[in-house]
């Protein structure tokens, strides 16, 4: 009961910093004077430092093992919440760089926990981890703008953010306490850079995120261009969000009805793809809004496939760490030219249909890699390779 509970509240924590900046990020470049590149800068930089930090995560699970870990985690993104809420610029920069480095452990040690704690129900655990990540994800979009503007001030309203962070923390203390295994025992992660059903992984879990992030960043911006006020913007983010956590509840459904998992990578790319023509290209705001909800939808369920690719397609709890590392780190990489890209095209293009064409190459390559990485296989243990 102990890992559920963590599993839950960590979970709340990891998408409000993120998904909070894009709803007041016509605020803080009006106040601090930032260039619409260096707003994309802020937007991608949470993804970037999610790639970089995910290839320390696996090195920190076999020392401290996957509790301390969290614990761990918690405090750094308390820290980093809480800084972003005062200063100006640089602690806002800062600050994203410090939660995106908690979020980026937290993420690769959750999916090792999961397969080790419930190696019989992983696509359900990995179902409860995906809602919780994405409702909190969900109220934090929705809040921001009201809290900003009741607050008088943004930073503030961000810097709220801290505080289920520190329920998730006193729930962790005790966990922690009650732990007495050991860390899991070293391993050779190195041998699935090799491995093209890892990399098959990898590929449709950063162009999946790629797409999240875009939508992390852009969307409200995006709205907004389309005549919603910022208000209904934000509120469009959180619903989408708050979608994703029930598209998320479809994935033990789609993967218990399926012998492997390529027509459902592939379904749900179309969706996206759909979702984020309607959009851009809609021509009535019911058509946008019906958009919104189908994005979100497929993004959720997207996301929720990914993650629980790593335990399907890894035979042990220690593989699926090390996948989640590998995947999670090239991915994450790889998804930050997303919010990047979008905003340098729009800005130089002066539209969205250009971004859009960007973002539905993307759907292309994910499609791809979702048919290879749905297959039926494993990855080679890494336990095997530290024997060999």
């Amino acid at each position: 009961m102990g890992s559920v509970v963590l599993l839950a509240l960590v979970a709340l924590t990891l998408r409000p910093p993120i998904t909070a900046i894009a709803p007041v990020l016509d605020r803080i470049q009006a106040d601090l004077g930032l260039s619409t590149t260096l707003a994309g800068l802020l937007t991608t930089l949470p993804v970037i430092c999610l790639g970089v930090f995910a290839f320390v995560a696996p090195g920190l699970r076999q020392r401290w093992g996957d509790e301390r870990v969290l614990l761990g985690c918690l405090v750094v993104l308390f820290v980093g919440n809480a800084a972003r809420a005062f200063g100006g610029a640089g602690a806002l920069f800062g600050g994203t760089v410090v939660v995106g480095a908690g979020i980026a452990v937290a993420n690769v040690a959750l999916p090792g926990l999961i397969k080790r704690d419930f190696p019989q129900h992983v696509p359900a655990m990995t179902a409860l981890y995906t809602m919780c990540l994405t409702l909190g994800g969900a109220v934090a979009a929705s809040a921001v703008v009201p809290l900003a503007v009741g607050l008088g001030s943004w930073q503030f309203s961000i810097g709220l953010i801290a505080i289920p962070v520190l329920v998730a923390l006193a729930v962790a203390l005790v966990v922690v306490r009650r732990v007495s295994a050991g860390p899991p025992a070293p391993v050779a992660a190195h041998g699935l850079w090799r491995n093209p059903l890892a990399w098959q992984v990898t590929v449709f879990m950063g162009m999946q995120s790629l797409m999240a992030y875009v939508v992390f960043g852009w969307l409200p911006v995006i709205l907004q261009g389309r005549g919603f006020s910022p208000e209904t913007a934000g509120f469009m983010l959180g619903i989408q969000a708050a979608i994703q956590a029930a598209g998320s509840l479809t994935v033990p459904l789609l993967c218990r009805r399926s012998r492997d998992q390529r027509g459902i990578a592939v379904g749900l790319t179309l969706l996206v793809a759909a979702g984020f023509t309607g959009i851009v290209l809609g021509t009535a705001p019911g058509v946008v809004w019906v958009a919104t909800v189908v994005l979100g939808v497929a993004q959720g369920a997207s996301f929720g496939l990914a993650l629980t690719l790593f335990g399907l397609r890894s035979p042990d709890s220690d593989t699926t760490a090390a996948l989640s590392g590998t995947a999670q780190g090239a991915g994450y990489l790889l998804a930050a030219v997303g919010p990047f890209a979008v905003g340098v095209t729009h800005e130089l293009a002066g539209n969205w249909t250009v971004p859009l064409v960007f973002v539905l190459g993307c759907c292309a390559a994910m499609g791809v890699a979702g048919l290879m990485a749905g297959r039926a296989l494993h990855v080679p243990s890494v336990h095997a390779a530290t024997r060999a």
